[in-house]
């Protein structure tokens, strides 16, 4: 098996189990990863999930990962950047919520408060929705590639 094979079935694999896990509800994303019960397990799994989901893409079409057309080069750019924002995912969510099980509350300040929440969550389906987006012009390309 060639190794973009390997990593695209891998970051498949990865992006189910945490899809999975996070529609289910599992207790496991509750499961405390430190001794002070702040680093929950499901921030792990969603962080994997928001790396694997367009990592899945990028090693599973070879266009996006090494394109011709101009058009595919854009995609392929937007999709790089959805997958650094996927690796910046939990520090930046850090950031905002100022703990690693990313609540949120009515304070006064930005970080932790309502107006970091909205951003929190801008990030957070930011990034699927990218993805999703970028794999349905990928496809739509196609049929106007073909037609010519």
């Amino acid at each position: 098996m060639k190794r973009n094979q390997s990593y695209f079935y891998s970051a498949l694999l990865i992006t189910l189990a945490a899809l999975t896990l996070l529609i289910t509800g599992s207790p496991v994303l509750n499961w405390s990863v430190d001794a002070n019960n702040q680093f929950p397990l499901g921030t792990i799994i969603t962080w994997a999930g928001m790396i694997g989901l367009p990592a899945t893409l990028y090693f599973g079409i070879r266009a996006l990962r090494k394109p011709t057309p101009s058009f595919h080069k854009i995609l392929s750019l937007l999709l790089r950047i959805a997958i650094v924002l996927g690796i910046l995912w939990v520090p930046l969510s850090y950031v905002l919520a100022g703990n690693f099980s990313f609540s949120f509350s009515n304070k006064a300040t930005f970080q932790g408060g309502q107006a970091a929440m909205r951003w929190f969550w801008r990030l957070s389906y930011g990034i699927p929705i990218m993805t999703l987006t970028i794999l349905i012009f990928y496809w739509i390309s196609l049929l106007f590639i073909k037609r010519r």
